[in-house]
Protein backbone atom coordinates (compact mmCIF):
# COMPACT_ATOMS: atom_id res chain seq x y z
CA UNK A 1 0.00 0.00 0.00
CA UNK A 2 1.12 3.88 -0.71
CA UNK A 3 2.10 5.09 2.54
CA UNK A 4 1.30 9.18 3.50
CA UNK A 5 4.04 11.47 3.59
CA UNK A 6 4.61 14.06 6.26
CA UNK A 7 5.49 16.93 3.86
CA UNK A 8 6.19 19.52 6.81
CA UNK A 9 8.75 17.26 8.47
CA UNK A 10 10.61 16.74 4.91
CA UNK A 11 10.92 20.54 4.35
CA UNK A 12 12.23 21.40 7.94
CA UNK A 13 15.06 18.63 7.41
CA UNK A 14 15.74 19.65 4.13
CA UNK A 15 16.72 22.96 5.09
CA UNK A 16 18.52 21.66 8.23
CA UNK A 17 15.68 22.80 11.11
CA UNK A 18 14.97 19.18 12.01
CA UNK A 19 17.85 16.43 11.90
CA UNK A 20 17.52 13.38 9.78
CA UNK A 21 16.51 10.18 11.33
CA UNK A 22 18.71 8.12 8.39
CA UNK A 23 21.76 9.73 6.56
CA UNK A 24 23.32 7.76 3.57
CA UNK A 25 26.61 10.00 3.14
CA UNK A 26 29.56 9.49 0.27
CA UNK A 27 27.67 7.94 -2.00
CA UNK A 28 28.08 7.49 -5.64
CA UNK A 29 24.35 7.93 -7.14
CA UNK A 30 22.44 6.91 -9.98
CA UNK A 31 19.83 9.20 -10.38
CA UNK A 32 17.25 8.10 -12.68
CA UNK A 33 15.83 11.17 -13.54
CA UNK A 34 18.86 13.04 -15.33
CA UNK A 35 20.22 10.21 -16.52
CA UNK A 36 23.50 11.21 -14.29
CA UNK A 37 26.01 8.92 -11.94
CA UNK A 38 26.64 11.58 -9.46
CA UNK A 39 29.78 11.27 -7.00
CA UNK A 40 29.76 11.63 -3.26
CA UNK A 41 26.37 12.45 -2.36
CA UNK A 42 24.69 12.14 0.48
CA UNK A 43 20.72 11.43 1.00
CA UNK A 44 18.71 12.93 3.98
CA UNK A 45 15.45 10.45 5.15
CA UNK A 46 12.53 11.60 7.37
CA UNK A 47 9.60 9.30 9.11
CA UNK A 48 10.49 7.16 6.19
CA UNK A 49 10.61 9.76 3.05
CA UNK A 50 13.47 11.14 1.11
CA UNK A 51 13.96 14.78 2.97
CA UNK A 52 17.04 15.90 0.39
CA UNK A 53 19.56 14.87 -1.76
CA UNK A 54 23.43 16.24 -2.53
CA UNK A 55 25.28 18.33 -0.35
CA UNK A 56 22.76 18.32 2.64
CA UNK A 57 21.97 21.50 5.14
CA UNK A 58 24.14 22.30 8.24
CA UNK A 59 21.21 20.83 11.03
CA UNK A 60 20.47 18.07 8.57
CA UNK A 61 22.90 15.70 10.13
CA UNK A 62 22.36 15.44 13.64
CA UNK A 63 23.74 13.52 17.00
CA UNK A 64 20.64 11.07 16.57
CA UNK A 65 20.79 10.45 12.78
CA UNK A 66 21.48 7.24 12.03
CA UNK A 67 24.57 7.40 9.11
CA UNK A 68 25.59 5.01 6.36
CA UNK A 69 29.04 5.42 5.30
CA UNK A 70 28.58 4.47 1.28
CA UNK A 71 32.57 5.49 0.07
CA UNK A 72 33.11 2.91 -2.52
CA UNK A 73 29.25 2.28 -3.49
CA UNK A 74 26.65 2.88 -5.46
CA UNK A 75 23.25 3.88 -4.08
CA UNK A 76 20.30 3.14 -6.60
CA UNK A 77 16.38 3.23 -5.97
CA UNK A 78 14.95 0.07 -4.55
CA UNK A 79 13.34 -2.62 -7.44
CA UNK A 80 10.12 -2.64 -8.24
CA UNK A 81 8.59 -5.71 -10.02
CA UNK A 82 6.07 -4.60 -12.56
CA UNK A 83 4.36 -7.95 -12.96
CA UNK A 84 4.52 -11.08 -11.15
CA UNK A 85 1.99 -13.86 -10.21
CA UNK A 86 2.57 -14.37 -5.91
CA UNK A 87 -0.25 -16.54 -5.53
CA UNK A 88 2.11 -19.33 -7.20
CA UNK A 89 3.74 -22.19 -5.40
CA UNK A 90 4.63 -20.19 -2.35
CA UNK A 91 2.31 -17.44 -0.18
CA UNK A 92 3.98 -13.66 -0.65
CA UNK A 93 5.09 -13.79 3.20
CA UNK A 94 7.76 -16.00 2.43
CA UNK A 95 8.32 -14.36 -0.96
CA UNK A 96 8.67 -11.02 0.30
CA UNK A 97 12.01 -11.61 2.43
CA UNK A 98 14.01 -13.10 -0.38
CA UNK A 99 12.59 -10.03 -2.55
CA UNK A 100 14.43 -7.80 -0.05
CA UNK A 101 17.57 -9.55 -0.03
CA UNK A 102 17.77 -8.66 -3.64
CA UNK A 103 16.74 -4.95 -3.77
CA UNK A 104 13.40 -5.13 -4.45
CA UNK A 105 11.12 -2.58 -2.16
CA UNK A 106 7.88 -2.43 -4.22
CA UNK A 107 6.33 -5.27 -5.79
CA UNK A 108 3.17 -5.37 -8.34
CA UNK A 109 1.34 -9.24 -8.22
CA UNK A 110 -1.44 -10.48 -10.39
CA UNK A 111 -4.41 -11.91 -8.57
CA UNK A 112 -5.77 -13.59 -11.45
CA UNK A 113 -5.50 -17.33 -9.55
CA UNK A 114 -7.38 -16.50 -6.59
CA UNK A 115 -10.66 -15.58 -7.99
CA UNK A 116 -11.42 -18.57 -10.05
CA UNK A 117 -10.97 -20.97 -7.22
CA UNK A 118 -11.60 -19.24 -4.39
CA UNK A 119 -13.98 -16.09 -5.00
CA UNK A 120 -14.02 -12.87 -3.70
CA UNK A 121 -13.49 -13.65 -0.31
CA UNK A 122 -10.45 -15.53 -1.88
CA UNK A 123 -8.59 -12.19 -3.74
CA UNK A 124 -9.63 -10.75 -0.37
CA UNK A 125 -7.74 -13.30 1.63
CA UNK A 126 -4.82 -12.87 -0.45
CA UNK A 127 -4.48 -8.90 -0.79
CA UNK A 128 -5.19 -8.90 3.41
CA UNK A 129 -1.67 -11.15 3.32
CA UNK A 130 0.17 -8.30 1.71
CA UNK A 131 -0.59 -5.86 4.24
CA UNK A 132 1.16 -4.44 6.85
CA UNK A 133 5.01 -5.77 4.83
CA UNK A 134 7.66 -3.90 5.06
CA UNK A 135 8.20 -3.26 1.31
CA UNK A 136 5.25 -1.35 -0.53
CA UNK A 137 3.03 -4.64 -1.59
CA UNK A 138 0.59 -3.60 -4.73
CA UNK A 139 -1.86 -5.80 -6.56
CA UNK A 140 -3.78 -5.53 -10.28
CA UNK A 141 -7.46 -6.91 -10.29
CA UNK A 142 -8.59 -9.93 -11.62
CA UNK A 143 -9.32 -9.58 -15.55
CA UNK A 144 -10.15 -13.41 -16.00
CA UNK A 145 -9.69 -14.90 -19.31
CA UNK A 146 -10.51 -18.92 -18.88
CA UNK A 147 -11.54 -21.86 -21.81
CA UNK A 148 -13.84 -22.28 -19.13
CA UNK A 149 -17.12 -20.85 -18.45
CA UNK A 150 -16.26 -21.84 -14.54
CA UNK A 151 -13.30 -19.62 -14.78
CA UNK A 152 -15.26 -16.47 -16.27
CA UNK A 153 -17.76 -15.91 -13.44
CA UNK A 154 -16.56 -12.60 -11.66
CA UNK A 155 -19.08 -10.26 -11.34
CA UNK A 156 -19.06 -6.77 -11.90
CA UNK A 157 -19.84 -6.08 -8.27
CA UNK A 158 -17.17 -7.70 -7.24
CA UNK A 159 -14.51 -6.42 -9.45
CA UNK A 160 -15.84 -2.86 -8.32
CA UNK A 161 -14.74 -4.00 -4.53
CA UNK A 162 -11.49 -5.25 -5.62
CA UNK A 163 -10.70 -2.27 -7.70
CA UNK A 164 -11.51 -0.10 -4.50
CA UNK A 165 -8.76 -1.98 -2.66
CA UNK A 166 -6.38 0.24 -0.99
CA UNK A 167 -3.52 -2.35 -2.69
CA UNK A 168 -5.30 -2.62 -6.03
CA UNK A 169 -3.83 -0.34 -8.51
CA UNK A 170 -5.52 -1.67 -12.35
CA UNK A 171 -6.82 -4.19 -13.61
CA UNK A 172 -4.43 -7.42 -14.80
CA UNK A 173 -3.86 -9.33 -18.16
CA UNK A 174 -6.68 -9.56 -20.29
CA UNK A 175 -5.93 -12.27 -22.83
CA UNK A 176 -6.31 -10.36 -26.51
CA UNK A 177 -7.92 -13.14 -28.46
CA UNK A 178 -10.72 -12.98 -25.55
CA UNK A 179 -11.19 -8.84 -25.66
CA UNK A 180 -11.76 -9.05 -29.59
CA UNK A 181 -14.08 -12.06 -29.50
CA UNK A 182 -16.04 -11.39 -26.76
CA UNK A 183 -15.36 -7.21 -26.44
CA UNK A 184 -18.46 -6.61 -24.21
CA UNK A 185 -17.10 -8.91 -21.69
CA UNK A 186 -14.23 -6.76 -21.32
CA UNK A 187 -15.20 -3.22 -22.23
CA UNK A 188 -17.53 -2.71 -19.02
CA UNK A 189 -14.19 -3.95 -16.75
CA UNK A 190 -11.87 -1.56 -18.20
CA UNK A 191 -14.27 1.43 -18.24
CA UNK A 192 -14.34 0.53 -14.38
CA UNK A 193 -10.61 0.42 -14.23
CA UNK A 194 -9.74 3.87 -16.33
CA UNK A 195 -12.60 5.79 -14.17
CA UNK A 196 -10.57 5.08 -11.25
CA UNK A 197 -7.25 6.75 -13.05
CA UNK A 198 -6.07 3.12 -12.80
CA UNK A 199 -4.04 0.91 -15.47
CA UNK A 200 -4.97 -1.68 -17.83
CA UNK A 201 -2.32 -4.53 -18.12
CA UNK A 202 -2.36 -6.58 -20.80
CA UNK A 203 -1.16 -9.60 -22.63
CA UNK A 204 -1.31 -9.45 -26.35
CA UNK A 205 1.46 -12.98 -27.20
CA UNK A 206 1.06 -13.33 -31.31
CA UNK A 207 -1.04 -10.18 -31.86
CA UNK A 208 0.41 -7.94 -34.59
CA UNK A 209 -0.88 -5.23 -37.09
CA UNK A 210 -4.64 -4.33 -36.61
CA UNK A 211 -5.49 -6.84 -33.93
CA UNK A 212 -3.02 -5.11 -32.21
CA UNK A 213 -3.97 -1.95 -33.05
CA UNK A 214 -7.97 -2.77 -32.01
CA UNK A 215 -6.52 -4.10 -28.64
CA UNK A 216 -4.16 -1.30 -27.88
CA UNK A 217 -7.27 1.23 -28.73
CA UNK A 218 -9.23 -0.40 -25.73
CA UNK A 219 -6.90 1.29 -23.48
CA UNK A 220 -4.60 -1.58 -22.87
CA UNK A 221 -1.15 -0.28 -21.87
CA UNK A 222 1.60 -2.84 -21.68
CA UNK A 223 2.35 -6.29 -22.57
CA UNK A 224 4.84 -8.62 -21.11
CA UNK A 225 4.47 -10.88 -24.24
CA UNK A 226 6.80 -9.74 -27.00
CA UNK A 227 9.28 -12.36 -27.82
CA UNK A 228 11.76 -10.32 -30.21
CA UNK A 229 12.92 -7.00 -30.56
CA UNK A 230 10.58 -6.88 -33.82
CA UNK A 231 7.77 -7.54 -31.07
CA UNK A 232 9.02 -5.07 -28.78
CA UNK A 233 9.18 -2.02 -31.64
CA UNK A 234 5.81 -2.75 -32.64
CA UNK A 235 4.20 -2.26 -28.71
CA UNK A 236 5.95 0.56 -28.20
CA UNK A 237 5.31 2.07 -32.03
CA UNK A 238 1.59 1.87 -30.73
CA UNK A 239 2.34 3.40 -27.55
CA UNK A 240 2.68 0.56 -25.16
CA UNK A 241 5.03 -0.27 -22.05
CA UNK A 242 7.17 -3.24 -22.73
CA UNK A 243 8.04 -5.18 -20.27
CA UNK A 244 10.48 -7.43 -20.86
CA UNK A 245 10.31 -10.92 -19.11
CA UNK A 246 12.92 -12.74 -17.39
CA UNK A 247 11.77 -15.35 -15.37
CA UNK A 248 10.59 -18.57 -14.60
CA UNK A 249 8.12 -19.03 -17.45
CA UNK A 250 9.59 -17.61 -20.29
CA UNK A 251 13.36 -15.61 -20.69
CA UNK A 252 12.91 -12.90 -23.15
CA UNK A 253 15.70 -10.66 -22.57
CA UNK A 254 18.17 -11.92 -24.77
CA UNK A 255 16.36 -11.87 -27.97
CA UNK A 256 14.58 -8.70 -26.93
CA UNK A 257 18.21 -6.58 -25.97
CA UNK A 258 18.96 -6.20 -29.61
CA UNK A 259 16.88 -3.31 -29.56
CA UNK A 260 19.18 -1.69 -27.40
CA UNK A 261 21.54 -1.52 -30.33
CA UNK A 262 19.02 0.59 -32.40
CA UNK A 263 17.84 4.49 -31.64
CA UNK A 264 15.18 3.96 -29.83
CA UNK A 265 13.89 5.06 -26.83
CA UNK A 266 13.94 2.75 -23.59
CA UNK A 267 11.45 4.97 -21.98
CA UNK A 268 8.88 2.47 -21.91
CA UNK A 269 10.92 -0.82 -22.02
CA UNK A 270 10.35 -2.05 -18.32
CA UNK A 271 12.17 -5.45 -16.60
CA UNK A 272 9.45 -7.56 -15.30
CA UNK A 273 9.58 -11.36 -14.41
CA UNK A 274 6.56 -12.71 -14.50
CA UNK A 275 7.06 -15.22 -11.83
CA UNK A 276 10.03 -16.87 -9.84
CA UNK A 277 10.09 -19.85 -8.67
CA UNK A 278 11.56 -20.76 -5.40
CA UNK A 279 14.00 -22.78 -7.20
CA UNK A 280 14.93 -19.88 -9.62
CA UNK A 281 14.66 -17.21 -6.84
CA UNK A 282 17.11 -19.42 -4.73
CA UNK A 283 19.60 -20.30 -7.42
CA UNK A 284 19.68 -17.30 -9.49
CA UNK A 285 17.92 -14.30 -7.60
CA UNK A 286 15.46 -11.87 -8.34
CA UNK A 287 15.17 -8.30 -10.63
CA UNK A 288 19.13 -7.85 -9.21
CA UNK A 289 19.93 -10.56 -11.75
CA UNK A 290 17.43 -9.09 -14.22
CA UNK A 291 19.15 -5.80 -13.74
CA UNK A 292 22.90 -7.44 -14.60
CA UNK A 293 21.75 -9.35 -17.34
CA UNK A 294 20.34 -6.68 -19.30
CA UNK A 295 23.42 -4.80 -18.74
CA UNK A 296 25.48 -7.96 -20.07
CA UNK A 297 23.32 -7.81 -22.95
CA UNK A 298 24.11 -4.62 -23.63
CA UNK A 299 21.94 -1.87 -21.85
CA UNK A 300 23.82 0.87 -20.27
CA UNK A 301 23.83 0.60 -16.21
CA UNK A 302 21.27 3.54 -16.07
CA UNK A 303 19.07 2.43 -18.94
CA UNK A 304 19.17 -1.34 -16.71
CA UNK A 305 18.24 0.76 -13.83
CA UNK A 306 15.67 2.61 -14.68
CA UNK A 307 14.03 -0.57 -16.64
CA UNK A 308 13.53 -1.85 -12.71
CA UNK A 309 12.67 1.20 -11.00
CA UNK A 310 11.42 4.79 -12.95
CA UNK A 311 10.07 3.22 -15.68
CA UNK A 312 8.08 0.74 -13.60
CA UNK A 313 6.53 3.51 -11.43
CA UNK A 314 5.98 5.74 -14.22
CA UNK A 315 3.98 3.24 -16.20
CA UNK A 316 1.79 2.61 -12.80
CA UNK A 317 1.34 6.34 -12.07
CA UNK A 318 2.86 6.18 -8.73
CA UNK A 319 6.40 7.99 -9.28
CA UNK A 320 5.40 10.36 -7.49
CA UNK A 321 6.23 8.05 -4.84
CA UNK A 322 8.57 5.50 -5.59
CA UNK A 323 11.05 4.50 -8.56
CA UNK A 324 13.89 7.19 -7.66
CA UNK A 325 15.99 9.01 -5.38
CA UNK A 326 14.81 12.83 -4.78
CA UNK A 327 12.79 14.59 -2.11
CA UNK A 328 9.59 13.58 -1.19
CA UNK A 329 10.00 9.91 -2.34
CA UNK A 330 9.68 7.47 -0.52
CA UNK A 331 12.86 6.36 1.08
CA UNK A 332 13.53 3.41 -0.74
CA UNK A 333 17.38 2.03 -1.81
CA UNK A 334 19.79 0.23 -2.72
CA UNK A 335 23.76 -0.17 -2.19
CA UNK A 336 25.40 -1.91 -4.62
CA UNK A 337 29.06 -1.95 -5.44
CA UNK A 338 29.11 -0.14 -8.57
CA UNK A 339 26.39 0.74 -11.60
CA UNK A 340 27.41 -2.07 -13.55
CA UNK A 341 27.71 -4.38 -10.69
CA UNK A 342 24.25 -5.64 -9.13
CA UNK A 343 25.07 -7.40 -6.33
CA UNK A 344 22.72 -5.89 -3.48
CA UNK A 345 25.05 -5.06 -0.25
CA UNK A 346 22.38 -3.00 1.41
CA UNK A 347 18.41 -2.48 0.95
CA UNK A 348 16.40 0.14 2.66
CA UNK A 349 12.98 0.38 2.08
CA UNK A 350 10.21 3.25 3.61
CA UNK A 351 13.56 4.66 5.08
CA UNK A 352 14.23 1.20 7.50
CA UNK A 353 17.61 -0.59 7.13
CA UNK A 354 15.87 -4.16 6.62
CA UNK A 355 18.94 -5.88 5.32
CA UNK A 356 22.53 -6.20 4.41
CA UNK A 357 25.32 -8.77 3.38
CA UNK A 358 25.88 -10.94 6.05
CA UNK A 359 22.38 -10.84 8.24
CA UNK A 360 19.73 -12.82 8.05
CA UNK A 361 16.92 -12.33 5.64
CA UNK A 362 14.30 -9.89 7.36
CA UNK A 363 10.94 -10.26 9.21
CA UNK A 364 7.78 -10.01 7.76
CA UNK A 365 3.98 -9.82 9.00
CA UNK A 366 2.77 -13.90 8.57
CA UNK A 367 -0.60 -14.30 7.17
CA UNK A 368 -3.11 -16.51 8.77
CA UNK A 369 -5.18 -17.65 5.79
CA UNK A 370 -9.03 -18.08 6.60
CA UNK A 371 -10.39 -21.56 6.80
CA UNK A 372 -12.28 -21.05 3.29
CA UNK A 373 -8.70 -20.46 1.52
CA UNK A 374 -7.86 -23.30 2.89
CA UNK A 375 -10.66 -26.06 1.44
CA UNK A 376 -10.80 -25.20 -1.95
CA UNK A 377 -10.80 -28.86 -3.14
CA UNK A 378 -14.17 -30.14 -3.93
CA UNK A 379 -14.94 -32.94 -5.88
CA UNK A 380 -18.85 -34.01 -5.03
CA UNK A 381 -19.73 -36.71 -3.99
CA UNK A 382 -18.93 -39.59 -6.19
CA UNK A 383 -15.74 -41.50 -5.58
CA UNK A 384 -12.72 -40.72 -7.31
CA UNK A 385 -11.69 -43.85 -8.96
CA UNK A 386 -10.08 -45.58 -12.23
CA UNK A 387 -13.66 -45.92 -13.80
CA UNK A 388 -14.13 -41.74 -14.07
CA UNK A 389 -10.94 -41.77 -16.48
CA UNK A 390 -12.01 -44.31 -18.72
CA UNK A 391 -13.28 -43.52 -22.56
CA UNK A 392 -15.71 -45.67 -23.52
CA UNK A 393 -16.23 -46.82 -27.41
CA UNK A 394 -18.46 -49.18 -28.94
CA UNK A 395 -17.61 -52.56 -28.47
CA UNK A 396 -18.91 -53.41 -32.56
CA UNK A 397 -15.61 -51.48 -33.23
CA UNK A 398 -11.84 -53.19 -33.18
CA UNK A 399 -10.49 -48.81 -33.45
CA UNK A 400 -11.75 -45.57 -33.11
CA UNK A 401 -10.39 -42.36 -34.46
CA UNK A 402 -9.33 -39.92 -31.53
CA UNK A 403 -8.37 -36.10 -31.33
CA UNK A 404 -5.67 -35.36 -29.17
CA UNK A 405 -3.17 -32.79 -27.36
CA UNK A 406 0.22 -33.17 -28.99
CA UNK A 407 3.05 -31.15 -26.96
CA UNK A 408 5.08 -29.34 -29.46
CA UNK A 409 6.91 -27.61 -27.03
CA UNK A 410 7.29 -28.39 -23.53
CA UNK A 411 4.44 -25.50 -23.87
CA UNK A 412 2.57 -25.50 -26.69
CA UNK A 413 0.11 -27.59 -27.52
CA UNK A 414 -1.67 -28.61 -31.64
CA UNK A 415 -4.30 -31.00 -32.50
CA UNK A 416 -3.48 -34.11 -34.24
CA UNK A 417 -5.24 -37.13 -35.13
CA UNK A 418 -4.45 -40.59 -34.16
CA UNK A 419 -5.82 -44.38 -35.08
CA UNK A 420 -6.06 -46.07 -31.52
CA UNK A 421 -7.20 -50.02 -31.10
CA UNK A 422 -10.59 -50.66 -28.74
CA UNK A 423 -9.95 -53.28 -26.48
CA UNK A 424 -13.33 -54.15 -24.73
CA UNK A 425 -14.91 -51.64 -25.33
CA UNK A 426 -12.24 -48.94 -23.94
CA UNK A 427 -9.83 -47.10 -25.65
CA UNK A 428 -6.40 -46.94 -23.27
CA UNK A 429 -3.51 -44.93 -23.21
CA UNK A 430 -0.30 -46.92 -24.83
CA UNK A 431 2.65 -45.21 -22.94
CA UNK A 432 4.81 -47.43 -25.21
CA UNK A 433 3.89 -44.42 -28.07
CA UNK A 434 3.79 -41.83 -25.29
CA UNK A 435 0.26 -41.64 -25.52
CA UNK A 436 -0.95 -41.14 -22.44
CA UNK A 437 -4.77 -39.45 -20.90
CA UNK A 438 -5.60 -36.50 -19.29
CA UNK A 439 -7.90 -35.12 -17.29
CA UNK A 440 -9.45 -31.88 -15.61
CA UNK A 441 -11.81 -31.94 -13.15
CA UNK A 442 -13.77 -29.37 -11.43
CA UNK A 443 -13.07 -28.51 -8.08
CA UNK A 444 -15.05 -25.64 -6.97
CA UNK A 445 -18.41 -24.81 -9.13
CA UNK A 446 -19.19 -28.37 -10.76
CA UNK A 447 -17.19 -30.11 -8.21
CA UNK A 448 -16.00 -33.58 -9.77
CA UNK A 449 -17.09 -32.77 -13.29
CA UNK A 450 -15.11 -34.25 -15.41
CA UNK A 451 -13.10 -34.37 -19.25
CA UNK A 452 -10.86 -36.91 -20.03
CA UNK A 453 -8.63 -37.19 -23.43
CA UNK A 454 -5.30 -37.59 -24.51
CA UNK A 455 -2.15 -36.32 -24.79
CA UNK A 456 1.44 -36.92 -26.49
CA UNK A 457 4.74 -36.01 -25.73
CA UNK A 458 4.98 -35.68 -21.91
CA UNK A 459 6.95 -39.11 -21.90
CA UNK A 460 5.37 -40.96 -18.63
CA UNK A 461 6.24 -44.95 -19.30
CA UNK A 462 3.99 -46.02 -16.12
CA UNK A 463 1.98 -44.03 -13.17
CA UNK A 464 0.08 -40.07 -12.93
CA UNK A 465 0.92 -37.09 -12.05
CA UNK A 466 -1.63 -34.40 -11.24
CA UNK A 467 -1.64 -30.79 -9.55
CA UNK A 468 -4.40 -28.60 -8.09
CA UNK A 469 -2.52 -25.58 -9.57
CA UNK A 470 -3.82 -25.51 -12.85
CA UNK A 471 -3.71 -22.31 -14.93
CA UNK A 472 -7.19 -19.95 -15.67
CA UNK A 473 -9.56 -22.45 -14.34
CA UNK A 474 -10.97 -24.09 -10.97
CA UNK A 475 -9.65 -28.00 -12.54
CA UNK A 476 -7.29 -30.35 -10.84
CA UNK A 477 -4.95 -31.83 -14.05
CA UNK A 478 -3.82 -34.91 -14.35
CA UNK A 479 -1.82 -36.74 -17.07
CA UNK A 480 -1.07 -40.57 -16.39
CA UNK A 481 -0.32 -43.87 -17.86
CA UNK A 482 -2.51 -45.99 -16.33
CA UNK A 483 -6.64 -44.81 -14.58
CA UNK A 484 -5.85 -46.05 -11.36
CA UNK A 485 -2.42 -44.13 -11.15
CA UNK A 486 -4.24 -41.49 -11.89
CA UNK A 487 -7.27 -42.20 -9.40
CA UNK A 488 -4.59 -42.04 -6.86
CA UNK A 489 -2.87 -38.88 -7.61
CA UNK A 490 -6.11 -37.02 -7.60
CA UNK A 491 -7.35 -38.44 -4.18
CA UNK A 492 -3.89 -37.56 -2.44
CA UNK A 493 -4.31 -33.92 -3.84
CA UNK A 494 -8.08 -34.25 -1.70
CA UNK A 495 -6.91 -35.06 1.15
CA UNK A 496 -3.72 -32.65 0.78
CA UNK A 497 -6.50 -29.71 -0.08
CA UNK A 498 -4.03 -28.94 -3.04
CA UNK A 499 -0.88 -29.71 -4.47
CA UNK A 500 1.13 -31.45 -6.93
CA UNK A 501 1.62 -35.17 -6.41
CA UNK A 502 3.45 -38.19 -8.58
CA UNK A 503 2.18 -41.87 -7.89
CA UNK A 504 3.08 -44.99 -9.38
CA UNK A 505 1.20 -48.41 -9.05
CA UNK A 506 -0.67 -46.83 -6.39
CA UNK A 507 1.57 -45.44 -4.10
CA UNK A 508 3.17 -41.78 -3.85
CA UNK A 509 6.46 -41.41 -4.92
CA UNK A 510 6.74 -37.54 -4.19
CA UNK A 511 4.31 -34.56 -3.30
CA UNK A 512 4.35 -30.80 -2.87
CA UNK A 513 1.17 -30.02 -0.57
CA UNK A 514 -0.14 -26.36 -1.82
CA UNK A 515 -3.02 -26.27 1.02
CA UNK A 516 -3.40 -22.14 0.59
CA UNK A 517 -6.28 -22.15 -2.02
CA UNK A 518 -4.63 -25.11 -4.08
CA UNK A 519 -2.05 -22.61 -5.50
CA UNK A 520 0.23 -21.66 -2.93
CA UNK A 521 2.33 -23.31 0.69
CA UNK A 522 3.37 -21.53 3.42
CA UNK A 523 6.65 -22.67 3.71
CA UNK A 524 9.80 -21.54 3.47
CA UNK A 525 11.38 -21.43 -0.31
CA UNK A 526 14.25 -23.73 0.90
CA UNK A 527 11.70 -26.75 1.63
CA UNK A 528 9.30 -26.07 -1.51
CA UNK A 529 12.72 -26.27 -3.53
CA UNK A 530 13.37 -29.33 -2.04
CA UNK A 531 9.93 -30.91 -2.73
CA UNK A 532 9.81 -29.00 -5.94
CA UNK A 533 12.90 -31.24 -6.58
CA UNK A 534 11.49 -34.22 -5.24
CA UNK A 535 8.59 -34.17 -7.45
CA UNK A 536 10.41 -33.21 -10.88
CA UNK A 537 12.80 -36.32 -10.04
CA UNK A 538 10.11 -38.38 -9.65
CA UNK A 539 7.97 -37.20 -12.90
CA UNK A 540 12.03 -38.26 -14.57
CA UNK A 541 11.91 -41.22 -13.21
CA UNK A 542 8.83 -41.99 -14.76
CA UNK A 543 10.19 -42.02 -18.31
CA UNK A 544 9.71 -38.17 -18.80
CA UNK A 545 12.45 -35.41 -20.20
CA UNK A 546 9.90 -32.51 -19.59
CA UNK A 547 12.62 -29.81 -18.19
CA UNK A 548 10.34 -28.61 -15.99
CA UNK A 549 6.74 -30.71 -16.02
CA UNK A 550 5.19 -29.03 -13.25
CA UNK A 551 5.03 -25.68 -15.70
CA UNK A 552 4.07 -27.97 -18.34
CA UNK A 553 1.39 -29.77 -16.52
CA UNK A 554 0.11 -26.51 -14.86
CA UNK A 555 -0.29 -25.05 -18.38
CA UNK A 556 -2.66 -27.61 -20.11
CA UNK A 557 -5.43 -25.81 -18.69
CA UNK A 558 -4.67 -22.00 -19.94
CA UNK A 559 -6.22 -19.87 -22.76
CA UNK A 560 -2.60 -17.98 -22.91
CA UNK A 561 -0.69 -20.77 -24.34
CA UNK A 562 -1.94 -22.32 -28.11
CA UNK A 563 -3.56 -23.63 -29.33
CA UNK A 564 -5.39 -27.59 -27.83
CA UNK A 565 -6.09 -27.30 -23.93
CA UNK A 566 -8.19 -28.92 -21.97
CA UNK A 567 -10.95 -27.97 -18.81
CA UNK A 568 -13.69 -29.66 -17.26
CA UNK A 569 -15.89 -29.48 -19.98
CA UNK A 570 -13.47 -30.91 -22.75
CA UNK A 571 -11.13 -30.35 -25.19
CA UNK A 572 -10.45 -26.55 -26.37
CA UNK A 573 -9.24 -25.40 -30.04
CA UNK A 574 -8.44 -21.30 -29.21
CA UNK A 575 -8.12 -20.36 -32.97
CA UNK A 576 -11.98 -21.56 -33.12
CA UNK A 577 -12.80 -20.81 -29.67
CA UNK A 578 -14.97 -24.07 -29.37
CA UNK A 579 -15.18 -27.42 -27.64
CA UNK A 580 -13.70 -30.96 -29.57
CA UNK A 581 -14.85 -34.17 -29.07
CA UNK A 582 -12.20 -36.60 -28.07
CA UNK A 583 -13.76 -39.25 -30.94
CA UNK A 584 -13.09 -38.01 -34.58
CA UNK A 585 -16.91 -38.60 -36.45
Amino acid sequence: MLAERDIPSLMETALGHIPADLAIVNAQLVNVYSGEILSDTAVAVKNGWIAATGHLAPGTIGPETRIIDATGQTLIPGFIEGHTHLATLMTPDYFIPHAVRHGTTTIITETMETYPVAGLEGVMDFLASIRHQPITMLATAPALASISPAGSRMSLDDLRTVLDHEAVIGLGESYWQAVLKEPSLYLDRFRETLLRDQVLEGHSAGAGGAKLMAYAATGVSSCHEAISAKDALERLRLGMAVMIREGSIRRELAAISAIAEQSVSCRRLLLVTDGVNPLHLLQDGYLDAVVQKAIDFGFSPVDAIRMATLHVAEHFQIDAVVGGIAPGRQADMVLIPAPDCIRPTCVIARGKLLWEEGRDLPQVQRHSFSESSRSTIRLGDAPIDAGRFRIGASAAVSQVDVRIMDLITELVTKEAHLTMPVVEGLVCSDPTQDILKVAAIDRRYSPGKTAVGFIRGFGLRSGAFATSAAWDTTDIVVVGATDADMAACVQRIQQLQGGFVVCNEGKVLAELALPVMGLMAQEPAEIIREKMEAVTAAVHALGSKLSDPMLTLTTLTTAAIPYLRICEEGLFDLKSGQFREVFLS
